[in-house]
């Protein structure tokens, strides 16, 4: 009897160190990718106060003379204060229409039996197949004959439109797990459709309005190629095209290109530090209810 308890026991031991073994291993890979992760902003961040020569002689390690002039050279250099204007406007201006859109259709689609649901349905994940830079010469056709080209919407009309799909079908995904008790409840108490949306549906829906913010915010304010073909004005264009005034066709200025790219990256990086909770809190439940 003493035997089965020592066996018992040396089992149940085992499986401890087991699992202590693999919860280290885990720790252990998790280290490591966040260092593969955190590595490119290191080395963006200390190759923006490099000259040039210390950027090829020492790429992977610290400035051997800290250059902050960079900053201020690429800031008046690449006219990146008009620029990061331009982009906030379109960006902003891009994600709240995104929103807007995306959590009304979603809510409807998620919410409501009606003919034709299937189709529109089927006609979002259309959106999502379609390539989006193949959509730039029939855009750039389409902005061109209604006199759009040149301005902020030629850029935040495109950019909703492209980001509404995956908006809608995350929104629909989350909607999904919000309890229909509660409409009945509102309903109840003589509040219509508007005001069960207003005041109930969308202060629960904060999560997923954080995750698409983060994930519209990082398509509009990278995006090169709309910005590209759709702005030719120097006083519209966004930063992505500022960024490229550090390189022409005989050479690129890696320390002042660094340093814009360093300025540049900031808004992303505070976005989502600042809404990190939040895009989880969307994801999981969209993941779970999807």
């Amino acid at each position: 009897m003493s035997s089965l308890t020592t066996g018992s026991g040396n089992s149940g031991s085992s499986k401890k160190t087991l699992l202590k073994g693999l919860s280290g291993f885990g720790k252990l890979l998790l280290f490591v990718y966040a260092v593969v992760t955190l590595y490119p902003l290191y080395w963006l961040f200390s190759s923006a106060f490099k000259t040039n020569q210390d950027f090829f002689s020492n790429p992977y390690g610290l400035p051997t003379e800290w250059m902050t002039d960079n900053i201020f050279r690429a800031w008046e250099l690449g006219n990146m204060g008009r620029a990061m204007l331009n982009s906030t406007i379109v960006t902003l201006a891009a994600m709240v229409l995104t929103i807007i859109f995306s959590l009304l259709a979603a809510y409807a689609l998620s919410r409501f039996q009606f003919r034709l649901k299937k189709v529109i349905v089927m006609l979002f994940t259309v959106g999502l197949l379609i390539p989006i830079h193949s959509t730039l010469v029939p855009l750039f056709i389409m902005m061109n004959k209604i006199g759009l080209l040149d301005t902020y919407g030629a850029l935040i009309l495109p950019y909703t439109a492209i980001e509404l799909p995956i908006a809608i079908f995350l929104g629909m995904a989350y909607m999904s797990s919000i309890p229909r008790e509660i409409e009945e409840a509102a309903m109840i108490d003589g509040s219509g459709w508007w005001g069960i949306f207003g005041r109930m549906i969308l202060p629960l829906c904060l999560p997923i309005v954080a995750t698409v913010s983060i994930l519209a915010f990082l398509r509009f304010w990278n995006d090169f190629s709309f910005a590209l073909v759709f702005i030719n004005t120097q006083s519209l264009k966004t930063l992505p095209l500022s960024l490229s005034l550090f390189s022409d066709g005989f050479g690129t200025d890696y320390s002042l290109t660094m340093s814009a790219m360093a300025i540049a990256v900031i808004p992303t990086i505070v976005a989502y530090l600042i809404l990190q909770e939040q895009i989880m809190k969307g994801m999981v439940a969209g993941s779970i209810k999807g």
